[in-house]
C-alpha cells in the first residue's frame, strides 16, 4: 500500500512521519541525549582534571612505540579517562613539518 493521499489525511501523514523519524540514525542520536551521557566531557570541548598516574600506551600494530599518556580524573563528574598531553601532540605535529 502507498501513502494516504486525500483530504483529511494530514494527521495520519504527520504522525507516520513522526514515528519513522526514529529509524533515522542521526535523528535518534541527536534527540535521545544518550551520546551526551556517554561522553565523559558531557558535551564540553575542554575539561579540568587531576592527574592520577603516568601511563605508557602501546601503539597499534605496524608501529611498536610506547606513547606517553596520563590517567586523569575529571573534576566535573569524577570519570577517569586516559589522555595524551597537549605538548606531545604539538611536538608530533612539528616533527612532521
Amino acid at each position: 500500500m502507498g501513502k494516504c493521499r486525500g483530504l483529511r489525511t494530514a494527521r495520519k501523514l504527520r504522525s507516520h512521519r513522526r514515528d519513522q523519524k526514529w529509524h533515522d540514525k542521526q535523528y535518534k542520536k541527536a534527540h535521545l541525549g544518550t551520546a551526551l551521557k556517554a561522553n565523559p566531557f558531557g558535551g564540553a570541548s575542554h575539561a579540568k582534571g587531576i592527574v592520577l598516574e603516568k601511563v605508557g600506551v602501546e601503539a597499534k600494530q605496524p608501529n611498536s612505540a610506547i606513547r606517553k599518556c596520563v590517567s586523569v580524573q575529571l573534576i566535573k563528574n569524577g570519570k577517569k579517562i586516559t589522555s595524551s598531553p597537549r605538548s606531545l601532540q604539538i611536538e608530533k605535529a612539528q616533527a612532521q613539518q
